[in-house]
């Protein structure tokens, strides 16, 4: 369209102001089915003669003349017979022979076919008809009659619903119509100041209802006392690019914002943006008007002036008038008013406070101590001890090691200098030189124990570099289990190097009392590596593949490397090498809060029934996709309905945990024309596609995630891919505060999210202001994350549970697996089981079910039937001892078969699994001076569990059968 009105412009009168024809635009009352298509155009034929139409239907999606003319009579016939004169986006000609003689005719131009199912869309739009059968073309003497044919009066142009109505900032312009505007205005840059009611969507397409109005200098609004007020400005690049826009107020009664041009990013950082406009494009720029609850009501005055490089400013001269009546929490709650554009500033959250239930730091000289972790900063400003509870990971300290063609270079190092203490984070700065090389060490500790190092190696003369290396000597003790860097959750090997591939950049390697998790950074995404995003190895670790890892045994030391090889390092060329660390176990195992708040989980049916109350269920998830929450990652537009269900369950003693991320975001967005107007900034580029929806409105530059048909709603929910980091991170933080503060929900439920440790943090924070207590549980699926465990370690601190079930194959899993990637036991946390119903004698051994109702009848274990023993045995009270500690309380003579104790007083409950291929018989060791008392006779009860063991009873002394991957839960008691 761009080439067509500047060509059109040059040939225009100036004085010649002409305006082509608009239809009337309406909703239809009924929505008609929706494979018809969105739109259709209403015709009234009088005669029987063929009816001859015009459309004036102004569209802006791609290519009109490759989708089909579907014409319906109002009893439902299909027109055969269409013969086309013109189709574009403008206009649409043609001819049809009404089947059903006079009436009204629909013309559907959008009708599609296609699939809309749990999760995608698949469809298009309907090839164009078929061409008219030739006789009667003939009859009619087409296509010459045509021009003489009277046209057929067109009552207007509908929309199926009011969420698919173009009207009217969809309606677009037509070339002459812009071209007249151009001419008219004669300016290289026009403004068009629009009410918020009414945002601007095209950016390729200049709305009709700016060639009514024209560019103008001024807007007025009416806002309320203590609102956030927000208008738009449209910049038109009439007649060259406009590049970097500069946005100026004048003196201005209250604090005004541009969105667009900058703000404060997701660390609370200031930034500022370049916008550019592509010649005969539109760049909608976003106000926000920060009106106190004090202000006097009156009439205010400001100027927003707009420049571009070479083009001269022009003013909008803005008045509002602020009316005494005050609204509440600045307008949240209505959600046309955009207030919650301000959110995307937003800074809650950073801060300096120390998250519970970790305490804030303490420093005597080099040593600092947290919560969970000590450590001692030692040369070079790495540390020389990690203890975390008390046990000594290292075996000698961390080296950063540079070698080149003359060895190991040594070097001179300063004292660490601390440069920033607070009770949630210690940062300090190491210097080290030698003749040829300067290195600086920055190293930060968090209150949870989590420590980053940024290591900058430059060089004071040239230098060849033949590799350069991060060594942790860690204590074979506690580096029993190894997971990441290509290998999953295991016994860690003697020896193992791995080079970059796959998504992988980090590693743990422990067991259950002490471990050591490192990611390996410096990329610009850092986040768990899910199907959405993979980033690529950081670029100085990897070093066009120079760059690698290993794991090498020794004596009683596991040396761990990670290497980046040969390079050359310039006279004043600098390296960064950046890495994190977290000790773990991040807090202490809570089982009690694993045997007592019990899940019930399910996803299109989230409420339990009443009867579910008696298994012992406390917390239920609120999944999207339902009419509690049917939209992806934007809950607001049905919090009344949040509030109500979270109200009535709180009365029956239950906690209400809602799905709510960032990764991907409904179209539903009541900001989503404001977010497009930012760019690729909180929206991902991408190729289009998807729903037709998307396609129809937003038409290109997005990329199509997650689409589900709500139930009962006239709406789809198509979902868009956001950009990762962005300022969309503050807004959804300030929305979670918004929702625990107004609806009552008493956490999250997290679905494999793609924000870092940072975000969470700051989610803890804002939850635990509003509502001390809220619980976070994550889900993932090892089939795409490669590895979960491994990719969130460091979400561990301010995670409650875990559910890594999706994609896992129970059976076929050894136990170190089940131990590392799916207990969450050495990270201090606990787990559920999900994929196939899980194994349900395995999952004992770990102190997991599956979360009710997510289990395979007749195949796994109903989870409320073991529910019924814990209670029984009064698990909650028992002290957890497995087969991984040290000296476990249970073992078996068959090392295939192993055996977790849950210990009371007065009662023991063994649950035991087998790994062997066949069946077999075992006996129980029983450490009953760890237990500390003995039984009063050597029963082992087995109560009948439905799908899982039969009632019976075995000796202490017997050999009890165990099948393969079966095995029992027993009770001994006192």
């Amino acid at each position: 369209m761009i080439k067509k009105f500047l060509l059109f412009i040059a040939l225009l009168p100036l004085a010649i102001v002409v305006y082509g024809q608009v239809h009337a635009y309406s909703v239809a009352q009924t929505p008609w089915p929706e494979t018809l298509g969105n739109h259709r155009a209403v015709v009234e034929c009088t005669a029987q003669a063929p009816a001859h139409v015009k459309l004036f239907w102004r569209r802006h999606d791609v290519a009109p003349e490759q989708k089909r003319l579907l014409i319906l009579a109002a009893n439902g016939d299909t027109v055969r017979n269409i013969y086309r004169v013109a189709v574009n986006d403008e206009t649409a000609e043609f001819v049809f022979e009404p089947v059903s003689g006079k009436g009204t005719y629909y013309v559907y131009y959008l009708a599609w076919k296609g699939h809309k199912g749990n999760g995608s869309f698949t469809g298009d739009y309907l090839k164009p008809e078929a061409a008219p059968d030739p006789a009667w073309m003939q009859e009619q003497g087409l296509p010459a009659s045509a021009a003489r044919l009277q046209l057929s009066k067109v009552t207007g142009l509908q929309a199926r619903t009011h969420f698919d109505s173009f009207y009217p900032m969809e309606v677009t312009a037509t070339t002459a119509e812009t071209g007249q505007l151009m001419a008219r205005h004669n300016k290289k840059m026009l403004l068009f100041p629009e009410d918020r009611r009414n945002p601007i969507r095209m950016q390729t397409h200049l709305p009709y209802k700016w060639i009514r109005s024209g560019p103008v200098a001024s807007f007025s609004g009416t806002a309320l006392r203590n609102e956030y007020y927000t208008f738009q400005v449209g910049v038109f690049a009439a007649g060259t690019p406009l590049k970097d826009l500069k946005v100026r107020f004048g003196k201005t009664p209250f604090p005004v914002t541009c969105f667009n041009t900058g703000g404060y990013n997701s660390k609370g950082r200031v930034f500022t943006k370049t916008v550019d406009v592509e010649q005969g494009r539109i760049q909608p720029l976003w106000f926000g008007v920060d009106i106190p609850e004090m202000a006097k009501p009156g009439r205010y005055g400001f100027t927003v002036a707009i420049a571009a490089e070479g083009i001269p400013e022009q003013q909008v001269q803005v008045v509002l008038q602020v009316n005494n009546k005050r609204i509440a929490e600045r307008g949240d709650h209505e959600l046309w008013r955009h207030s919650r554009l301000r959110w995307l500033n937003s800074n809650l959250g950073i801060d300096d406070a120390v998250v519970a239930p970790y305490t804030s730091l303490q420093r005597k000289q080099n040593t600092i101590t947290g919560s969970t972790t000590a450590i001692i900063i030692g040369a070079m400003g790495l540390p020389g001890s990690i203890r975390p509870f008390g046990n000594e990971l290292l075996a000698s300290p961390m080296a950063f090691i540079v070698e080149t063609d003359g060895g190991i270079e040594k070097w001179s190092a300063g004292p660490p200098e601390f440069v920033n203490e607070s009770g949630s984070l210690i940062r300090w700065k190491t210097r080290a030189e030698n003749k040829r090389l300067s290195l600086v060490c920055t190293g930060t500790m968090e209150a949870d124990g989590y420590m980053r190092f940024y290591i900058d190696l430059s060089g004071r003369t040239s230098v060849m570099i033949k590799d350069i290396r991060l060594q942790l000597p860690l204590q074979k003790d506690f580096s029993k289990y190894f997971m990441g860097m290509g290998l999953p959750g295991g016994e860690t090997p003697a020896t193992y190097n791995w080079k970059w591939k796959g998504p992988q950049d980090a590693f743990w390697t422990g067991n259950v009392h002490a471990g050591l998790f490192c990611e390996l950074r410096g990329t610009s995404y850092s986040g768990p590596l899910l199907n959405l995003y993979r980033p690529l190895p950081p670029p100085v670790w990897y070093n066009q593949d120079k760059g690698g890892f290993s794991l090498q045994g020794q004596d009683a030391v596991l040396y761990v490397t990670a290497y980046s090889g040969g390079r050359m390092l310039n006279a004043a060329d600098t390296l960064q090498y950046e890495f994190a660390l977290l000790s773990t176990p991040v807090k202490q195992t809570d089982t009690r809060s694993q045997f007592t708040d019990r899940y019930y989980h399910n996803g299109s049916d989230p409420l339990p029934e009443e009867a579910d109350l008696k298994t012992g269920i406390r917390i239920f998830n609120v999944h999207h996709a339902n009419a509690i929450n049917p939209y992806i990652n934007y809950p607001f537009i049905t919090t009344d309905t949040i509030r109500a269900v979270a109200d009535a369950w709180h009365k029956k003693g239950m906690k209400m945990k809602l799905y709510y991320t960032t990764r991907e975001l409904t179209n539903q967005v009541p900001e989503l024309w404001a977010l497009r107007s930012l760019g690729n900034e909180v929206l991902a580029d991408g190729k289009g596609g998807g729903y037709v929806w998307l396609r129809e409105h937003l038409v290109d530059h997005y990329d199509p995630q997650w689409f589900t048909t709500i139930g009962g709603y006239e709406r789809s929910d198509a979902a868009l891919l956001t950009s990762g980091d962005s300022r969309w991170y503050n807004y959804y933080i300030e929305g979670l505060r918004w929702l625990v503060q107004y609806t009552g929900v008493d956490g999250l439920y997290l679905d494999d999210v793609s924000y870092d440790r940072d975000m969470l943090k700051r989610m803890r924070k804002v939850m635990d202001q509003v509502k001390p207590g809220c619980v976070i549980d994550l889900h993932s699926n090892t089939g795409f994350s490669k590895g979960p465990a491994t990719q969130y370690t460091e979400f561990f601190p301010y995670i409650n549970k875990l559910w890594f079930g999706e994609s896992f194959q129970y059976n076929k899993m050894i136990p170190a697996n089940w131990l590392v990637e799916v207990s969450g036991l050495p990270f201090g946390l606990m787990g559920d089981m999900l994929h196939g119903g899980g194994n349900p004698w395995r999952g004992m051994v770990y102190g997991m079910t599956v979360r009710y109702p997510w289990y395979t009848e007749g195949v796994n274990c109903d989870p409320r039937d073991i529910w019924k023993v814990w209670d029984g045995f009064g698990i909650a009270d028992a002290k957890m001892e497995g087969y991984w500690e040290y000296a476990p309380v249970i073992t078996t003579d068959n090392p295939q078969v192993l055996a977790t104790a849950y210990i009371r007083n007065d009662r023991l409950l063994i649950a035991m699994a087998s790994w062997a291929e066949d069946t077999v018989a075992v006996k129980l060791h029983v450490n009953w001076q760890k237990i500390g008392w003995t039984p009063r006779n050597d029963l082992l009860r087995a109560t009948g569990i439905r799908n899982f063991q039969p009632q019976q009873q075995f000796s202490l002394e017997q050999r009890i059968p165990v099948a393969p991957q079966k095995g029992w839960l027993l009770i001994i008691d006192k």
